[in-house]
């Protein structure tokens, strides 16, 4: 379907109006485009027989006026995490260290466990999206977080979690006698 031409009739009227609330050429055409695809995202918001330039500032101004929102919501997220910095005091070169190495045993899981982990620990994925995430059941998920958060927990407590952050064998043999 060909482009309605009152809206193509309307651009100059919509850059000018952009340019006029932006107060940057770059920022006046994104603010157009913007505007364009919203109302034509909710083109069935407009009446038939309606003043479509009208409509199509609404729709530009309110976009405009989203965005500073949206800009002030940021801006205020991020004053209050710098607020918050301040207040926290550095850790000591230790911690730093102690960081480190927790890290290293994190990356010396073996791959499954690791996944797991990230996904559920750091992505704050429930279980049942990081099952599907990874293709496996919810069990299977399950018991490699128990064995990853053993390992580390090994790991954590000074015990020699070397064994547990290797990868064990798949099979192993019950019963019969052992070299």
């Amino acid at each position: 379907m060909p482009p309605n031409p009152d809206v193509i009739d309307l651009l100059p009227r919509l850059r000018r109006y952009a340019q006029a609330l932006t107060r940057d050429s770059a920022a006046a055409e994104d603010l157009v485009q913007d505007a364009l695809v919203r109302a034509y995202e909710r083109r069935h918001t407009f009446r038939p027989g309606g003043n479509l330039r009208g409509w199509l500032m609404s729709v530009l101004h309110n976009v405009f006026v989203d965005g500073r929102r949206r800009a002030q919501a940021e801006t205020r997220k991020v004053e209050g995490a710098a607020g918050l910095a301040d207040e926290a005091s550095q850790p000591d070169q230790e911690w730093h260290v102690r960081l480190r190495q927790v890290g290293e045993a994190f990356s010396n899981l073996p791959d499954e466990q690791r996944e797991a982990l990230y996904l559920v620990s750091i992505e704050g994925l429930s279980y049942q999206e990081a099952a599907q995430t990874l293709e496996i059941p919810v069990g299977t998920l399950m018991s490699r977080l128990g064995r990853g958060r053993a390992a580390l927990r090994a790991f954590e407590e000074g015990r020699d979690g070397a064994d547990t952050l290797r990868p064990r064998p798949q099979l192993r043999v019950v019963g019969g006698q052992h070299e």
